[in-house]
């Protein structure tokens, strides 16, 4: 045989071993689908994709654990590892997650499987009870695959690197999922479509109730995958209703009555904290509290009218003296801006107007006497102000104008959990930091929301009024 026929022997089988190898092309990045890079690159401990179908949510799964097993991970330590991929049933195993992992694993990459039933050399149509896989550094990884409808007791004594969720699994499930991963440090991550409603992962994942610095999320819909075909997914949306396109379309939570603020995006109206000019110091907001928390945020405007949320103060079972001195440390490290009298000026809540048997002042007054200078007189409509901020979230040409330092974790758990009640009115419960941004974004005039929305201002508008601000801002400060 001689060295040209040979050659193309080689490249006939390098462009096969290429045409079978899934991990890289999806390695090759030439279609980028951005959401399933944000989680590959998150470090967090636990992570979750909330994706509606065909979101692309399961192949980060798949790719996540093979790039684990294989020690190739692009964003992580790499070592030898030991890990689960956990599914709803055996069934729903072998059709989705064992089929996914299967399609990312070339079979050189495959030292051994192990079936629980079904023979080795079709794995595909059986069902997986581990894979041996080949690592880069010489060793062997293990992933084993569960289901929930083998009960809890099947997931203890093990001791992993990393758990998959596919799709949601029972609580008892993922607590002992998580005691598995705890001595080696390991990883959680679950890919899920939520139809279940408001289950424990909604609280303790969606709105990171316990205030986990470990718990990550983002959420996938059909826009964020290049490779699905526009026309189709225009004809299946038409043919759902909007409740179920919220879940299978955008991966979002159905909520019983729906949620007041469905305009909120985190991933467009929370942001990154930066240095704020002290011309657009605006204004703080208060809504008090007792045995409820009192809220308080600092809120700013840039020259074009977009809102920025730049800080917060949130605690309950303190007095005014406390909650006091606590924005006026704050507002001191904002290098806030003050009246000329020297004092800090915030709206708040007219039942702050409102003396009771407890207390011979008001909290207007106990809030003056601490050097904050209240004005109670705010809207408190609260229908046209939630209009209001539903237009700030999102205006005619679906552009956001109000935008949230992702420090102000209280507002954005209220704004997430937000839902429709009886009676066409919101649930009244943890909403105190939404009131008091409404009686912030009422306050401002109706011709500001307008100008928004109507068009962009001229150059001249936008110099006049950072001047105006400007001067007012430095008139504050006079003392």
């Amino acid at each position: 045989m001689n060295n040209r026929l040979k050659l193309q022997q080689v490249e006939v089988e390098i462009s096969r071993r290429k045409d079978g190898d899934n991990l890289a092309k999806y390695n090759s990045g030439k279609v980028v689908h951005q959401k399933q890079m944000q989680f590959h690159k998150c470090d967090k401990k636990n992570r979750w994709v909330f994706g509606g179908n065909r979101s692309g949510k399961t192949e980060c799964g798949a790719v996540e654990t093979v790039w684990l097993a294989r020690g190739i991970h692009p964003y992580r330590e790499n070592k030898t590892v030991s890990g689960w991929v956990v599914s709803l049933s055996k069934q729903v195993q072998r059709d989705v997650a064992q089929a996914k992992v299967l399609h990312y694993l070339r079979s050189d990459y495959i030292e051994k499987i192990v079936m629980s039933s079904g023979r080795s050399d079709s794995a595909e149509n059986g069902i997986i009870d581990f894979i041996l896989v080949r690592n880069v550094f010489g060793g062997l990884s293990k992933i084993g695959f569960k289901s929930c409808d083998q009960g809890r007791e099947k997931f203890q004594g093990s001791s992993l690197d990393f758990v998959w969720f596919d799709e949601e699994p029972p609580y008892d499930i993922y607590q002992e999922c998580r005691m598995r991963v705890l001595d080696r440090c390991g990883i959680v991550f679950g890919t899920m479509t939520p139809l279940k409603g408001l289950t424990w992962v909604y609280n303790q994942i969606y709105l990171n109730e316990g205030g986990d610095d470990e718990v990550w999320y983002t959420q996938m819909e059909w826009a964020d995958n290049p490779y699905l075909n526009k026309d189709e997914l225009k004809m299946l949306s038409q043919s759902m209703s909007e409740e179920e396109l919220d879940s299978r379309r955008y991966g979002k939570f159905m909520q019983s009555g729906g949620m007041v603020y469905g305009e909120f995006d985190e991933s467009v109206h929370v942001i990154e904290p930066f240095n704020v000019p002290v011309e657009w110091y605006d204004n703080i907001s208060i809504d008090p509290g007792l045995n409820n928390p009192l809220s308080a945020h600092w809120y700013a405007q840039d020259f074009d009218g977009n809102v920025y949320v730049i800080d917060e103060h949130y605690e309950k079972g303190r007095d005014v003296d406390y909650h006091a001195s606590k924005i006026k440390e704050k507002s001191a490290r904002l290098n806030w801006h003050y009246t000329n009298g020297g004092m800090l000026s915030a709206l708040i809540d007219s039942a702050a107007n409102q003396r009771t048997l407890a207390s011979r002042k008001n909290v207007v007054e106990l809030f003056y006497e601490n050097g904050i200078l209240t004005n109670p007189k705010v809207n408190k409509d609260l229908f046209s102000g939630i209009s209001v901020v539903k237009r700030y979230l999102k205006d005619a040409e679906g552009k956001a104008h109000i935008f949230i330092f992702k420090n102000c974790v209280n507002l954005i758990r209220e704004i997430k959990a937000y839902s429709w009640g009886e009676g066409d009115r919101p649930v009244k419960t943890d909403d105190h930091c939404l009131d008091e941004m409404r009686y912030y974004l009422m306050s401002l005039p109706s011709s500001h929301m307008t100008s928004l929305t109507n068009g962009r201002k001229s150059l001249v508008q936008k110099d006049k009024e950072s001047l105006i601000k400007i001067k007012k801002n430095k008139w504050r400060n006079i003392k």
